[in-house]
């Protein structure tokens, strides 16, 4: 139950939220969970993919037909290779298939072996990537703030059996690379990176990198490929493997010179994400106004606050992910999505359940050898909000608008 100052605060909080801003939801029974109007008469979304030029992408493909060369390595492939590391910063870029078998390929590549330590907190693909290829995920707990891996966590977690460490960068935040990093070196294993959700994020001062890092251009990405993944490194060594790795074995001279999988990318997955890459400073600048958006219009919104971005970091601001306090809000996470699903606005929650309650982790100790208590609480409390080129300021407005009405007659 909320305390006397508790529920002052949150009195006046919703006194503000009444006066000043013109909204639609005014009373409880304009909001469509108690039988009101739909906000939008179609879904919007999180996770609608961006197409920033289509006319660019039929033209590269066009091109790709022409020339017959479809896929296996082909210079689109290589184009996107060589645009994508202007961005990653990374002396050596391998354009994949998706970031599952890109993720695969990276942590072989960079000798992981036995257990993996990485965080509960994040999309399952992640575990079972690690899992698919005889790997252990071990997970540990995430940071409060920022929801990415916490070295301190990680440390506890350390045995004789770690075999590496996987950091996520969850919606665009760093992980504490440096910390990380310090926990890897006296473990002596390999520290690797899943950039599924950072691409165009980096450190403002330089900081480790891990041995390898991973980034996905799924149609859902702020940059997509329509499916794709990069492996990006500063060893020269690791990318001699990856290369090999992705296409069947092969080296540059098509000589087997070890086990290997398919995991490159076809031509017309590259003209995507090249005709994407071109147009990705705009489309940072639409994301970053609508995050500035949704942070105005949710401040005065009692127990709704949005998942700050980390200062010394650029941030691609990917996603706009809210927590919600329900003794503060008056209602919890699940309820709030409800009445924004009434509304036809399609959230998400990334991430919950966290990976360690899921039947194939959950079965066996092992998994689980450290408290996660920060992350069973944020799989209860954070929801993702529609964003992207499909999203326009208004759209925010309104979402916003529900949200202050769900708290309000909640």
């Amino acid at each position: 139950m909320a305390g006397p100052a508790t529920t002052d605060v949150r009195a006046a909080r919703l006194r503000r939220l009444a006066g000043g801003v013109v909204r639609t939801k005014r009373t409880r029974s304009d909001l469509a969970y108690y039988g009101g109007t739909p906000g939008f008469a179609e879904d919007i979304r999180v996770g609608t993919p961006n197409v920033p030029a289509k006319d660019r992408y039929l033209e590269l493909v066009g091109e790709a037909i022409d020339r017959r060369w479809l896929s296996n390595l082909g210079p689109l492939v290589r184009r996107f290779e060589a645009l994508a590391a202007e961005r990653t910063l990374r002396a050596h870029n391998t354009a994949t298939n998706n970031a599952t078998t890109a993720l695969q390929v990276a942590v072989k590549a960079c000798g992981v072996t036995g257990e993996v330590i990485m965080p509960s907190f994040t999309f399952v693909a992640s575990a079972h990537a690690m899992d698919w290829i005889g790997l252990t995920p071990v997970f540990a707990d995430v940071d409060p703030e920022t929801g990415t891996l916490d070295p301190r966590s990680v440390a506890k977690a350390v045995s004789p059996r770690t075999g590496g460490i996987l950091g996520v960068h969850i919606w665009g935040n760093l992980c504490d690379t440096a910390g990380l990093d310090d926990v890897a070196r006296e473990a002596g294993v390999p520290l690797v990176f899943d950039s599924a959700q950072a691409f165009g994020c980096l450190p403002l001062r330089p900081a480790p990198a891990g041995a390898a890092e991973v980034f996905s251009f799924h149609a859902t990405k702020i940059l997509n490929c329509f499916e794709g993944g990069l492996v990006a490194t500063d060893s020269a060594e690791v990318h001699a493997r990856v290369r090999s790795m992705h296409n069947f074995g092969f080296d540059e001279t098509m000589d087997v010179v070890g086990p290997g999988t398919n995991a490159k990318m076809n031509e017309s997955s590259a003209a995507m994400g090249i005709a994407s890459v071109e147009h990705l400073d705009d489309m940072l600048k639409v994301y970053r106004a609508l995050y500035t958006r949704y942070r105005t219009g949710l401040a005065d919104v009692p127990g709704v606050s949005l998942m700050a971005a980390p200062q010394g970091q650029t941030h691609n601001h990917q996603y706009v992910v809210v927590r919600v306090d329900p003794e503060a809000a008056g209602l919890d996470r699940d309820r709030l999505m409800a009445v924004l699903d009434a509304e036809n606005v399609r959230t998400k929650k990334y991430f919950s359940p966290g990976c360690h309650t899921m039947p194939p982790y959950r079965r066996e100790t092992v998994h689980t050898p450290v408290d996660l208590s920060v992350t069973e609480t944020l799989t209860e409390r954070v929801l993702a909000l529609p964003t992207g080129l499909s999203v326009t300021p208004d759209d925010v407005d309104r979402i916003c608008d529900v949200i202050a009405a769900a708290v309000r007659y909640a």
